[in-house]
């Protein structure tokens, strides 16, 4: 699949991402790529970063392809069920343990765990 054949959706993580992060460059290079913006990126709610992951694919035109780092990666996951069958494929990047216990910031534990079922669409970790 050709980059203009698909809408790239980049699912930053925990805090977002600056200016000199990879996803950030991807997204400036990558001619339909756009990010999935967050209301509150350093105290995060797991029920609406899945609500604003889903509400982007559902928005997309075309085959979604998704480029998730860190906390996005658990936001993306846990909207598997809400994407229909939108996405054609996943590129999952540092997948944050949100089941450990020492995990800091405490909160970010409430995007544990991770469901178990197997991905519906070819995915990359």
């Amino acid at each position: 699949m050709k980059v203009s054949e698909a809408e790239i959706l980049i699912v930053p993580g925990y805090t977002n991402s600056g200016p000199d992060h990879w996803q950030t460059r991807w997204q400036s290079k990558l001619s339909t790529a756009r990010r999935v913006e967050q209301a509150e990126w350093t105290k995060p709610v797991r029920d609406d970063w899945v609500q604003r992951v889903a509400e982007e694919v559902a928005a997309a035109t075309k085959p979604v392809v998704l480029v998730a780092h860190s906390l996005g990666v658990a936001a993306a996951v846990h909207a598997v069920p809400q994407l229909g069958g939108k996405v054609a494929g996943a590129f999952l990047v540092a997948p944050p343990d949100v089941a450990n216990p020492d995990i800091r910031p405490k909160h970010l534990m409430t995007f544990g765990p991770y469901p178990r079922d197997p991905l519906p669409f070819p995915s990359l970790v």
